[in-house]
């Protein structure tokens, strides 16, 4: 569900880019590719909506994690729609990880949705990279994310040359200089992925070519100063859409840059 703040953004991005003598094609183009994303920070005094880290809460027929608990997401606290995703409308969503570069590919017990009312313990999980540091994310909000701008350009012209690298670049700035200041976050669901060396999803849909359209970021981890193992890392779960719809977690696909 996008609000009325992000459509004004879009309008104002439009008269933006007019006003840089930026071609109305390619700012159409630009808009076009924004895709909802859910962003979420430790300020704010609601409920905890995601909870960082810490041991998991687990049904008692679940096997141990193979993976440290990055994060615990309250799926009945989030408004209905939250980043475009079909997300489930009770319980919780659990996602793990280990912080290493070979964290990628098909990983069946990334993520775990724990239906509400399912009786659960609290599970120790102690790895040779976690726990993790327990943190409450309370502070969410919403708006259209805009994609690579290397993955833009690529997708935009073929054998693109510098000046169209650095069209996408103003477009960028135009789109950036119109949002206004947001917090930095930690977690987030959907948007378009962190590109940090190659981009997840071109990366997913590579490797796993079969419906490869219907790849989509399903969550992104910002890892702290205190994972040491990677330096300014991030950690992304993908899924296709119809395997999301369908609750078919063991389909997930990680990725770990830094």
């Amino acid at each position: 569900m996008i609000d009325d703040w992000n459509t004004d953004r879009v309008e104002r991005f439009r008269a933006e880019a007019a006003s840089r003598g930026l071609p109305a094609e390619d700012a159409e183009e630009w808009i076009r590719g924004l895709v909802p994303g859910a962003f979420f920070a430790p300020d704010g005094d609601g409920p905890p909506l995601v909870s960082m880290g810490g041991h998991p809460s687990l049904p008692e027929d679940v096997p141990a994690p193979a993976y440290p608990l990055v994060a615990s997401v309250d799926c009945a606290l989030l408004p209905p729609d939250t980043a475009g995703l079909p997300l489930p409308a009770d319980g919780h969503l659990l996602f793990f990880a280990d912080p290493a570069l070979d964290f990628r590919g098909r990983r069946s017990d990334a993520v775990l949705h724990v239906p509400a009312g399912t009786p659960t313990a609290t599970r120790r999980t102690d790895r040779d990279h976690g726990p993790f540091e327990p943190q409450e994310l309370r502070r969410m909000w919403q708006h259209l994310s805009p994609v690579d701008t290397d993955a833009f350009t690529e997708a935009r012209w073929e054998d693109a040359d510098d000046e169209q690298y650095e069209l996408a670049g103003e477009l960028e700035d135009a789109w950036t200089h119109v949002g206004g200041s947001w917090p930095t976050w930690t977690f987030a669901l959907g948007s378009h992925p962190v590109v940090l060396n190659d981009d997840p999803l071109l990366v997913a849909r590579d490797e796993e070519p079969e419906d490869a359209d219907d790849w989509i970021p399903l969550a992104t981890w910002r890892c702290p100063q205190e994972v040491r193992e990677l330096d300014g890392g991030v950690i992304t779960w993908l899924i296709r859409r119809a395997d999301l719809t369908a609750r078919r977690f063991d389909r997930v696909y990680g990725y770990v840059d830094m």
